[in-house]
């Protein structure tokens, strides 16, 4: 589960399941694009969401 930790400025740790979903959703949107091109404007029309650990 992603944990995000405050500080000067926020950030987000991932674990190695947080990664390895990211790098799947990126694997299916990369199978609809034939360019980097393509790909950038698909990736701007699909959020990606991690879970966010609640403590």
């Amino acid at each position: 589960m992603a944990k995000i930790i405050e500080g000067k400025r926020r950030i987000i740790k991932l674990t190695t399941d947080d990664v390895i979903n990211i790098v799947r959703q990126f694997q299916q949107l990369n199978q609809k694009s034939c360019c980097y091109e393509h790909l950038r404007e698909i990736l701007d029309k699909n959020a990606m969401y991690i879970p966010e650990d609640v403590v």
